[in-house]
């Protein structure tokens, strides 16, 4: 017989915030995730100092399966040119699922439009290590300008996951000949 852990009251507020807010965006009410948390309000605010706090936390605790959800392995034998399309290719995939809403980091930064907000900073940090993975991947495919290509990388990945998270358009066939054109242009083997 197997004993089901039930979540702690941290752990229900996280997921609630992570649900909630990639769905209904980040003016989302303290009372509707602690209702969806099952936790009262007392007891996030013993949690977390403020709902700030707890969207910084809950995009944090994010990142890691975000990034692993995207970047080919460390020990992946492929070519730069390769794990860069991987990335695009694992967003081609993750538009297609109903729920998908776009990449919640960049809908964050563009809701809050605070800079120095938790969420924001967290946020920024994320897609800035994306933007560090195309320029790394970028100098070792040989392009004549890996920071230029980076920021072309990230743009066609923001535009692409907004496009697709509004339900604009749909990126099979569309994301990867972008990227191989960059990629082409850009020298990248």
């Amino acid at each position: 017989m197997t004993t089901q852990v039930k979540p702690s009251p941290r752990e229900r507020l996280l997921e609630a915030a992570a649900t909630l807010t990639y769905r209904d965006g980040v003016g989302i009410g303290i009372e509707a995730l602690c209702k969806a948390a099952g936790v009262s309000k007392r007891s996030m605010y013993q949690l977390f100092e403020s709902k700030d706090e707890l969207l910084a936390a809950s995009l944090e605790e994010r990142a890691s399966a975000f990034i692993a959800g995207l970047l080919p392995a460390v020990d992946d034998d492929r070519s730069p040119r390769e794990r860069i399309l991987h990335v695009f290719e694992q967003v081609e995939r993750q538009a297609g699922a109903p729920e998908f809403r776009g990449c919640r980091y960049l809908a964050v930064q563009i809701e809050l439009k605070d800079q120095s907000h938790p969420a924001s900073q967290v946020a920024h940090r994320i897609k800035e290590n994306l933007t560090a993975f195309f320029r790394t991947e970028a100098e070792k495919g040989g392009a004549r300008d890996p920071d230029l290509l980076a920021r072309q990388l990230s743009l066609v990945f923001d535009g692409a996951s907004a496009r697709a998270g509004i339900q604009a358009d749909n990126l099979i066939g569309l994301i990867a000949p972008t990227v191989a054109t960059l990629l082409d242009a850009a020298g990248v083997r």
